[in-house]
Order: C-alpha cells, then structure tokens, then sequence
C-alpha cells in the first residue's frame, strides 16, 4: 500500500497535500494524526501538523493486475472487464489464447481464480470479495456440462444404492451440482474436504453415513 508522511500548517492542509502527492480522493485512504498543529505565543515557535496517509488496498484493482501480470507472463494477453451478479464479482477475460487459460476442464481457470482471490483477499484490513473468472462465457457452457454431470451421477447412485465422489470443484461449481440435485427425491449432496480439493458427494437419501 502506498503512504506518505506530510507535515503541514493545520491537519488538513497535510492531508490535502498528502491527497495531491497520492494523487487520489480522502474517500480512499486513511488518515494517522501523528502530531497536531500548536500555535506559538505571538504566532512564534509554533509546531506543524504531522500526519501519516495510507492508500486503502483495492481488491479489484489488486486481482485485476494480478491477472494482467500473471497473463503476460504467460504469453497470454487478456482484456478484461468486470460485472457484479448476487454475492460476487466476475471478471471476464477475453484474448486470441483464451483455451490455454481454461485448461482441461477448466483446471487451469479454476487454479487461476483460486490465487487471484488469495491474492485480492490477502489484505485483512480489506473488505473480503469473491471473485469468479469467466473466459468468453465458459462457465455458462461448464455449468450446462455441470448440470448434465448431476444427474447422470444422481442416477448412478439411485441405481446403485452407492455413494459416490465427484472431483474436486471450485465452490461456485460445486454450488451448481447442489443446484441441480436440490429437488431431486432420491439422493442428497454435501461438500467434503478441503479447498481446493474439496468435492462433492453424492449419496442415496437417508443413507447412514460411515
């Protein structure tokens, strides 16, 4: 995060000048008194205001340059834009290499959105945001694939009378598994393991669990 240190007259024209060195707005730092202003006898020996501006860390901006960085090194340049849907934000990449960065199955998406949420989330002080990457609108024809997944797996295990463990998924594509089988009578679902190998399990209802 950048901050400086600027003395002035009164507290606010430190901060004013602090604001013009960081080139940015008082909405988006914070502001340590480190010493207050104190007037002299006759105007004489009086003291400066010291004060300590730090620039309030940007998720998004931190994940989006993240992704610029990572992309290029990668000899995979992407433009990328964003749009908010229900309780995250979605970044959507596009470029002329955009298959390498999906991967198989969308494993190496998946690994990239992991570590780009590490990265944007990694500041404590932040509010914490989750982040979902798309790559010209793959996760639309991956939840459809999803979808087909469910229920091909939810009739295995009726037939079955078995259990049965999907592979590890990221949390928003677990949630469409969840989704998909919600209302279904025969089997349930629940999330086990640990990220990012956690998964999702298919069993009959009212199944004892071991």
């Amino acid at each position: 995060m950048k901050k400086v240190q600027v003395t002035g007259k009164t507290v606010e024209e430190a901060v004013a000048a602090a604001l013009d060195q960081l080139q940015t707005s008082k909405e988006q730092v914070e502001v340590k008194i480190l010493e207050d202003s104190k007037k002299g006898f006759f105007g004489l020996g009086g003291k400066p205001a010291v004060v300590e501006v730090t620039v309030k860390a940007d998720p998004v901006k931190t994940a989006i340059e993240y992704l610029q960085d990572v992309t290029s090194k990668m000899g995979v340049p992407v433009t990328i834009s964003q749009r908010q849907e229900n309780d995250h934000l979605v970044l959507d990449l596009t470029g002329e290499k955009i298959a390498i960065l999906i991967g198989k199955r969308g494993q190496t998406l998946n690994a990239l959105q992991l570590l780009t949420n590490m990265v944007a989330n990694s500041d404590p002080e932040t509010k914490h945001v989750k982040i979902v990457l798309d790559a010209e609108n793959y996760r639309t024809r991956r939840q459809e694939s999803l979808e087909r997944l469910a229920e091909h797996s939810a009739q295995k295990v009726f037939i079955t009378k078995k259990s049965f463990a999907l592979e590890p998924m990221p949390a928003n594509e677990r949630k469409v598994i969840h989704l998909a089988l919600k209302e279904n009578r025969d089997v349930e679902t629940t999330s086990e393991g640990v990220e990012p190998f956690r998964k999702v399990v298919i069993r009959p209802k009212n199944m004892v669990k071991r």
